[in-house]
């Protein structure tokens, strides 16, 4: 399992609505700066789906980021699974005025543990830029 954190400065439902609609997820979910998410698909709900499109800037690779969820604990857990059975995790940790995210996954076998943990703190360290200068 590869864990990710950041501490996030501002109110827990600002940062589960940043988290978690369509229209900000498309402007921090990036890992890579020559990569960007084209369209998001967020059906927030258990058995909903969700699908990121990720596009290479040079339009030359993509591949969709999609799964279902498993759990949903409003402004404090989100649980996933990803349509090659991998899991994942995000909690939502409230401290006065500011929560800490937590993100635990399942990697995937083609790619190095430290490589996926590098590219996923990118992207929470990319929604705590976006959120903290909105």
């Amino acid at each position: 399992m590869i864990t990710v954190q950041n501490t996030i400065h501002a109110s827990i439902d600002k940062v589960w609505q940043f988290w978690t609609l369509p229209k900000h997820i498309q402007n921090w979910n990036i890992a890579i700066d020559t990569w960007y998410t084209a369209s998001v698909e967020n059906d927030l709900k258990v058995g909903g789906k969700f699908k990121y499109k990720m596009l290479k800037k040079d339009k030359s690779l993509s591949f969709d980021f999609e799964g279902i969820y498993t759990k949903i604990e409003n402004l404090s857990l989100i649980e996933y699974k990803l349509l090659d059975n991998r899991t994942g995790k995000v909690s939502f940790e409230k401290n006065e005025n500011q929560v800490t995210i937590t993100e635990d996954f399942e990697p995937v076998k083609e790619d190095s543990e430290s490589m996926q943990q590098e590219w996923c703190q990118t992207v929470i360290d990319n929604f705590k830029k976006y959120i903290e200068a909105f």
